[in-house]
């Protein structure tokens, strides 16, 4: 038996180590999102890397944690790699700056995702180990209530940095203090020297002038010859500049005023609003007050500081640091002209959700609702260099099913690909005419603006075949000497739990906004949840296994029958009481068959490990998603855990033959 002062200090170094666990993994999330810019388009790589290597520690955990004497070794290299070779957009300096120019530099896809990938998973594997070193000395429950403890702390105290916009050498501080001190025992003084580099690299990159950190983004400001542009995470994002500089006749950010009168624009709302040029222009050509709405609090504060016409600070303007779906959905007034300008994030939300922050913005449901907050005779305009010319039918067609007359689309010649959209029962169309319609419009359930018809493309089938494979290897041979026999359907748990988190945080982006916020409600809720499900069952409280499972069902029933956007008409306090419900029911009652299963486990370690593995599966199948849409992710999630409940009544019959 562990004396009590032993325990104690166990105790605290397990909590710690889940801590430093889950900062480490979010902040290589966000740090390789800022630095490689095809995570971009692969939104849970990071996080299935991580996976895999803490399952792995798990597996391979031994008394003396020899793989976490060489994390610092690999997070060394792995930062180190990133800063010398850097993946980012490059611009002819005379290109406008709108996302869709530009090619990236650095090595090719093919290289960089499976170095980051195999780094990534290196690291993890190491704070695996140590994980698992304390995990293994404590009962199930016990265990995993302090891993889940920690795991909490880990988010809040990265969440507390993102809202403060600490730099990379903060959170390089934070890991090395922490690393050191857990593993003041396995660290040769070469090592302590490595954390030490890492932070020195980090601090860097942090002291560049040109650089801040807003919650979302890397942000840079870049002077070209007297012309400033913001870049976002490496990707050239926006100009900055005087409507003294722009062109009436033929900039695309003063076409949408061919679209509507502007002498009767007395409310305008202004979406995208980012550094101020369109508010700035919006004031100098109508008499309007302004709404002017940006998700990214850096970038308002880069225009409050850099934009020579200062917009902000003029009396006819409110800002509101928000989603622009959550502020149509949710705003009190009627506008004579709704304005989305850029809303192109060209970045994702950190962690498991495959939403792009601007996705719910081009749906049928999202135009509805800034039909209903137009005036009579107003007029709704959005701008952008699309990817495609079968991007512009889409929305045009989503314009001409939701608005219904002619929407009018004025292209800008020497740009491939740009295009001013407008639809409302006020729009003046003096050039340019309506594409096709034949694209068929994105809703909510799949809000997919970039990928032509519903479908996996072909990058993400060959890299979630590659991902699979890679894992499937690697946990091969991690587990020879360890038997994960009779842990099957913790394996389907961890796949149908990922999914079932997935689609909490995309619930949430849709009734709340996807803003890093709410993102962050979401993963605590989820820890909150855990916690609380612990709770119940180390007390004994919660119902045997079948009538869980059979609850687990109805809950999962209710969530796929309730349509999402039936909460949107909802109150927002009553959205909050039962989006809470609907989302965090079926997630509680998981984890009370999850805790009731792993209570009885012969080795809390390698069971635990399965259960991270089987995840890894979940956010591969996350991207049947872009196919199905989300709604039908709750049956592959019923799916997963029905196939978990066979498997543990086969198990359960077995060992009564057995006996």
């Amino acid at each position: 038996m562990t004396n009590v002062g032993v325990d104690r200090a166990d105790r605290w170094r397990l909590f710690w180590a889940a801590h430093l666990t889950l900062f480490v993994e979010l902040a290589l999330i966000r740090w390789l999102g800022e630095n490689v810019i095809y995570l971009s388009y692969f939104t849970n790589f990071v996080l299935i890397a991580s996976f895999l290597g803490i399952g792995i520690g798990f597996l391979t955990s031994t008394p003396e944690v020899r793989w976490f004497a060489r994390f610092p070794a690999a997070l060394l290299i792995l930062v180190s790699l990133v800063i010398a070779f850097p993946v980012k957009i490059d611009r002819p300096a005379g290109d406008v700056a709108f996302v869709g120019f530009g090619a990236p530099s650095g090595a090719p896809l093919w290289v960089v995702l499976p170095v980051v990938f195999v780094a990534v998973t290196l690291i993890m594997v190491g704070l695996g180990q140590l994980t698992a070193h304390y995990f293994a000395r404590f009962e199930a429950l016990t265990a995993y209530r302090l891993d889940i403890w920690g795991a909490l702390t880990g988010i809040l105290s990265f969440t507390v940095l993102s809202f403060l916009g600490a730099p990379p050498v903060v959170w390089g501080f934070v890991v090395a203090t922490l690393a050191a001190w857990l593993g003041r025992s396995q660290f040769s003084g070469l090592a302590r020297v490595t954390l030490l580099g890492v932070v020195i690299i980090l601090g860097a990159q942090s002291s560049i002038d040109e650089y801040s950190w807003s919650p979302y983004y890397r942000l840079e400001v870049i002077d070209r010859g007297g012309q400033l542009f913001l870049n976002t995470n490496g990707i050239p994002h926006q100009a900055i500049r005087s409507i003294a500089d722009v062109d009436p006749a033929d900039d695309l950010v003063a076409i949408p005023y061919r679209l509507f009168e502007p002498a009767n624009a007395e409310r305008m709302l202004v979406i995208g609003a980012g550094n101020g040029v369109d508010v700035a222009l919006a004031l100098q050509m109508t008499a309007a007050t302004i709404d002017a709405v940006e998700i990214d609090p850096g970038i308002v504060d880069v225009g409050r500081r850099l934009n020579p016409d200062r917009p902000y600070d003029d009396d006819r303007v409110t800002v509101h640091v928000d989603d622009g779906r959550a502020f149509l959905e949710n705003a009190d007034h009627a506008y004579d002209v709704i304005l989305f300008a850029l809303p192109d994030s060209l970045t994702l939300v950190s962690g498991q959700s495959s939403l792009r922050l601007e996705s719910y913005l081009f749906t049928v449901e999202a135009f509805e609702a800034a039909a209903q907050r137009l005036s009579p005779g107003g007029v709704f305009v959005m701008y952008n260099v699309y990817p495609a010319p079968w991007v512009i039918d889409r929305l045009v067609a989503t314009g001409t099913q939701t608005f219904g007359g002619e929407p009018c689309v004025v292209a800008l010649d020497d740009v491939p690909n740009a295009a001013v959209v407008g639809v409302g029962p006020g729009l003046i169309c003096p050039e340019g005419e309506a594409t096709g319609t034949s694209i068929e419009p994105i809703t909510d359930d799949r809000p997919f603006l970039y990928i032509e018809q519903p479908g996996i493309p072909r990058l993400y089938l060959v890299a979630a075949a590659v991902t699979l494979v890679g894992s499937l290897v690697a946990v091969a041979w991690s587990s020879r000497s360890r038997s994960a026999r009779g842990y099957g359907d913790l394996f389907a748990m961890g796949a149908a739990f990922l999914l079932l988190e997935t689609k909490s945080v995309v619930q949430f982006s849709l009734w709340f906004g996807t803003t890093w916020v709410v993102n962050s409600l979401v993963f605590a809720g989820v820890l909150l949840s855990v916690l609380l499900a612990i709770e119940v069952a180390r007390r004994g409280k919660a119902p045997r296994l079948p009538l869980l499972y059979g609850a687990l069902g109805l809950a999962l029933g209710v969530a796929w029958l309730v349509p999402p956007n039936l909460l949107l008409s909802v109150p927002l306090p009553l959205r909050w009481v039962v989006g809470v419900a609907l989302t965090f029911a079926p997630i509680f009652i998981a984890n009370l068959v999850f805790a009731e299963r792993f209570r009885s486990t012969a080795s809390s370690t390698v069971a635990f490990a399965v259960n991270l593995l089987g995840a890894i599966l979940g956010g591969v199948i996350e991207y049947a998603a872009l196919a199905v849409g989300y709604r039908h992710l709750i049956i592959v999630v019923a799916a997963f855990y029905a196939l978990a409940f066979g498997l543990w009544r086969r198990q359960v019959a077995a060992r009564s033959l057995a006996a």
